[in-house]
């Protein structure tokens, strides 16, 4: 059966308390968390948070039935800074120490991009030498995520190294490790050329990567008359969640669905759209 989520720092609350507590008002399963964006005093960095802090989080979670699909610990591995690239893989490591710890398994992020800060289209980006760079980065933590009995998740998107589905598949075949789960975010991978190509890639992707994919982001979008693309409440765009939330079934009947941008007055209303759907 499929379940339904929500990125915590989304929800506009801050705490595992009363995160619950909008989980429980809103009916879903759970979230993707991203524990600096929505638990106290927690930073974004090394050390930041330590075992006894993710123990008391998941005794919470558990209480109210409620689970955590994925944490997020995104990070660019191509920025231009490397010390902001240092940062970021030792606070991925972090994450997956503590994951279990947690209640999860999964610790992902997206494969960057030499725009640095702004994870916006670059032409290094579409080099070999910039998927060899991803490769090596997530080859190195998927080692030390199997000293830690945990997955990583890789999310590929169409400004970024993994452009596509091609590109994102060849990373992971490279890297050869078994313990590779796959963040699935079709509108990441859209822009003014290809969108009227969604559903093929849509299927591509479920083709190439199949059950390995751990969550499905939910997004919506609405097209400019510049042809550009701009994120709106799901629901009020043109994704067809019928259709989609079909395909997604046929290959993963138990799939997780994660809200990803979806905020305020739109969370209720996407929600009631996509378990309509479901």
């Amino acid at each position: 059966m499929m379940k339904l989520f929500i990125r915590a720092h989304d929800l506009g609350v801050c705490g595992e308390e009363n995160i619950v507590s909008r989980l429980e008002g809103l009916g879903l399963d759970g979230v993707q968390l991203v524990a600096y964006k929505c638990l106290e005093n927690v930073a974004y960095a090394p050390g930041a948070v330590s075992a006894e802090r993710a123990v008391k989080f998941r005794s919470v979670f558990e209480a109210a039935g409620k689970t955590v699909p994925l944490i997020g610990a995104y990070f660019n591995p191509v920025h231009p800074d490397e010390s902001k690239v240092t940062k970021g893989i030792a606070v991925f490591r972090d994450y997956l120490a503590l994951a279990k710890r947690f209640g999860c398994s999964i610790v992902g992020s997206e494969t960057g991009s030499y725009n640095g800060d702004k994870w916006i289209y670059h032409p290094l980006n579409r080099t070999e030498e910039a998927v060899a760079r991803v490769v090596r980065i997530f080859a190195e933590l998927a080692e030390y995520a199997q000293v830690c009995g945990v997955n990583i998740g890789m999310e590929g998107a169409f400004g970024h190294v993994c452009w596509d589905v091609k590109t994102l598949d060849r990373a992971v075949k490279e890297i050869g490790v078994k313990n590779i789960r796959i963040i699935f975010d079709l509108y990441n991978y859209l822009d003014s050329s290809n969108v009227d190509r969604m559903y093929d890639i849509l299927e591509e992707g479920l083709q190439t990567f199949g059950d390995r994919i751990c969550v499905f982001h939910i997004k919506d979008c609405t097209v400019n008359e510049d042809g550009s693309l701009m994120q709106c409440g799901v629901g009020k765009g043109i994704f067809d969640y019928y259709r989609i939330l079909s395909e997604i079934k046929k290959v993963c009947p138990d799939a997780n669905l994660v809200f990803e941008g979806t905020t305020g007055e739109d969370i209720a209303p996407a929600v009631a759209h996509i378990k309509e759907r479901m």
